[in-house]
């Protein structure tokens, strides 16, 4: 049994109470989480105050060497990392292995080399006889609150730029998946970051996240996670006037044209429904195909979901592995049995293909590949996030009516588009009402590149430049000169 403690000023703090957190493949509670609340949050506020002026003052390069070294420590605690996120999330480990756990160290070296993005302008107005020139400088301390899905993916992709920039932090993980962000903080120690520049408090949301956002010392906030509690922090933030960065949920869908490479086109949708339990923000879970091609694509991509196996996250045969929660296992389960009262068809799911799970999985919570016809845009299926393994598809006719039928959401953060003529794929990207389109692929990320949602997806824009940009303020000196 793990017990994970708070990382408050480069220390490690004992809790009184605890919040059980459950290996989500056997049901079995593996680690305790500290159920803290306004007291710690405090008392990480008065380490990162404390700590940021000597944290600030330091050289861009200065900073990035930490950030280098934590990285390099991840790296080499890899396989130890990978086992731990299996265990918390549900996830496969093979798929920790190779996605979540290096694309966390590819956060800390990609953001210690991108200050050179951090561009300042200058002018001179030579009738005033001044240059003006702005300046960029951290905020000070940020409140930094990420989800349970890609639990040490997401968060380093906050901590790096905020530090980098020169800010301190509060952190708040998801109180189901704490217990790499624990691993991270011991990996802060190891790397020798100076205390109180990252700290990480662990609890639930109304009690840590609550009083991470109420804070006054706080001044900017970043998170992710689910619509609902997004649009409460950003009631709650507006009157403290605090810089607030969102990243919400979707209702992503993937566009399928008659013209697509249809081999090509199903294996990359297979991965783009499925990956992860399809537990990733960016997930598809809306199909339009056009009518030439419903059927044949249909049946090819039934086909292909089919061979996926669910099961032990350990086994390293199986694609997908458990659900995060029973909270979320019943939460997936609900949506299935409503797409049949709304008149859908389930042509692959555990109505179609029993699972075999051995006997310690027995208590998992496993959720195979499911897809789901026949269901109109109205359908509560075909509208609200599920964020698990289901996926609902449909035909369409035209182009014009495909634009309608997919910004018909009350979501925007992405879309595929599968085509092969470019200048409908063009015409899509400008037209869809998402912040990312993929063109004949899914999830292929650049860090230069902004990327976020519109609508109820959220708000702000992260990337190397925008997300230095979101962690700092700016400021014009004007300088008399002649």
């Amino acid at each position: 049994m793990i017990t994970v403690q708070n990382f408050i000023n480069g220390q490690f703090e004992k809790s009184e109470k605890f919040i059980d957190s459950h290996n989500p493949a056997t049901g079995e509670v593996w680690a305790l989480i500290p159920d803290s609340g306004s007291q710690e949050v405090d008392d990480a506020v008065t380490a990162a105050e404390a700590a940021f002026p000597a944290w600030s003052a330091l050289d861009y390069s200065d900073r990035a060497r930490y950030l280098f070294k934590i990285a390099d420590i991840i790296d080499e605690r890899l396989e130890e990392f990978a086992l731990a996120e299996s265990k918390d999330q549900g996830k496969p480990v093979k798929l920790a292995r190779t996605m979540d756990i290096p694309r966390a160290s590819h956060n800390f070296r990609t953001f210690a080399q991108a200050w050179q993005h951090l561009v300042e302008t200058a002018n001179v107005v030579k009738e005033q006889g001044v240059i003006n020139y702005s300046v960029r400088h951290p905020i000070g301390i940020a409140g930094l609150i990420s989800p349970w899905n890609l639990p040490l993916y997401l968060l380093s992709f906050k901590i790096a730029p905020a530090i980098m920039a020169g800010n301190t932090v509060v952190c708040k993980p998801s109180e189901m998946t704490s217990v790499t962000a624990w691993m991270l903080c011991q990996v802060c120690q190891q790397a020798g970051l100076p205390q109180g520049v990252v700290n990480m408090v662990f609890g639930y949301g109304h009690t840590v996240g609550e009083a991470i956002v109420t804070h006054p010392q706080v001044r900017v906030i970043s998170f992710t996670g689910s619509t609902g509690v997004g649009q409460h922090i950003a009631r709650t933030a507006a009157p403290l006037m605090k810089k607030i960065s969102l990243e919400l949920g979707g209702k992503n869908a993937a566009v399928i044209f008659d013209d697509a490479d249809l081999d090509k086109c199903v294996q990359g949708v297979v991965r783009s429904s499925f990956l992860n339990q399809g537990e990733i923000c960016l997930c598809t879970s809306r199909i339009f195909v056009q009518e030439g091609i419903y059927e044949k694509f249909v049946e090819k991509y039934v086909e292909e979901a089919g061979k996926l196996k669910t099961g032990d996250p350990l086994n390293e045969e199986n694609f997908l592995g458990a659900v995060n929660s029973k909270i979320h296992y019943d939460k997936v389960q609900s949506y299935v049995k409503l797409a049949e009262t709304e008149g859908g068809t389930i042509v692959l799911g555990e109505n179609t293909k029993s699972l075999e799970l051995v006997e310690e999985n027995k208590n998992g919570w496993f959720v195979p590949p499911t897809i789901i016809t026949g269901l109109p845009d109205s359908s509560r299926c075909m509208q609200e996030e599920i964020f698990g393994p289901v996926v609902c598809v449909t035909s369409f006719t035209t182009e014009q009516q495909v634009i309608q039928r997919v910004n018909n959401t009350r979501y925007g953060l992405c879309a595929s588009v599968w085509s092969e003529n470019v200048g409908r794929i063009h015409r899509m990207g400008l037209k869809l009402e998402v912040g990312t389109v993929w063109a004949n692929c899914w999830l292929k990320r650049c860090l230069d590149m902004p990327f976020g949602g519109c609508k109820d997806s959220g708000t702000g824009r992260e990337g190397t430049r925008h997300s230095l940009e979101a962690f700092t303020e700016e400021k014009t000196v004007c300088v008399q000169i002649f």
